[in-house]
C-alpha cells in the first residue's frame, strides 16, 4: 500500500510542530472533514478511541468541546478549540486546551495553524502547532502526541477512502 506519509518536524528553538499530510481526496472533502463535527467525530482520534463532540460552532470566536471516549465508551478526557481565525477552504486556526467536562480549561494550551491546498488532485493540509512553553510541548510529545496525530490522520485517509462519493 502507498499511502502518503505524515511528516512531523519539531523546532524546539521556536517551539513548535510542524505536520504536513496529502490526501488523494478533493479539497473540499478534506476541509470539510476538518471543520464539519458529524465528519470529525468519525475520525478525529487515534484508535481504538474514538472523538465524541459535545458542541462545535465552527467560526471565529466559536469553540468546539469535545472528548476522547474509550472503546468501553468512558469518556477520557475533554478538550477544547476556541477558533481564532478562518479564511474558507484555506485556513483555520485555533487555541486547542485540555479541559474538565465543564469546560475549564487546563492552560497553557497551544496554537494550531492549519493551511489546506490542492494540486493535481491531492490536498494537502499543513499544521503548524506552537507552544507557549517548551515544557508544554516536549510534555505533549512524551505522551505520544507524534505518534496518535500520525494514526488520526491515517484515519481521515481510511475515510477518505471510503467517501469518494461526493
Amino acid at each position: 500500500m502507498n499511502s502518503p506519509q505524515v511528516s512531523v518536524t519539531v523546532d524546539k528553538s521556536t517551539k513548535t510542530v510542524y505536520i504536513t499530510r496529502e490526501f488523494a481526496a478533493p479539497h473540499s472533502l478534506v476541509w470539510d472533514a476538518f471543520t464539519k463535527q458529524e465528519i470529525l467525530d468519525q475520525w478525529w482520534a487515534p484508535k481504538p478511541l474514538t472523538s465524541k463532540t459535545k458542541r462545535m460552532d465552527f467560526k471565529v470566536g466559536g469553540r468546539r468541546f469535545y472528548a476522547m471516549v474509550s472503546p468501553e465508551g468512558k469518556e477520557i478526557g475533554w478538550q477544547i478549540q476556541d477558533y481564532t481565525s478562518i479564511s474558507p477552504k484555506t485556513n483555520f486556526k485555533f487555541l486547542s486546551a485540555f479541559a474538565d467536562k465543564d469546560e475549564t480549561p487546563h492552560l497553557p494550551g497551544s496554537n494550531w495553524d492549519l493551511n489546506f491546498s490542492e494540486q493535481n488532485g491531492i490536498t494537502k493540509v499543513s499544521i503548524s502547532i506552537f507552544n507557549d512553553s517548551l515544557e508544554r510541548m516536549e510534555k505533549m510529545i512524551e505522551m505520544g502526541f507524534k505518534e496518535a496525530l500520525t494514526m488520526t490522520l491515517n484515519e481521515l485517509e481510511t475515510l477518505l477512502n471510503g467517501n469518494n462519493h461526493e
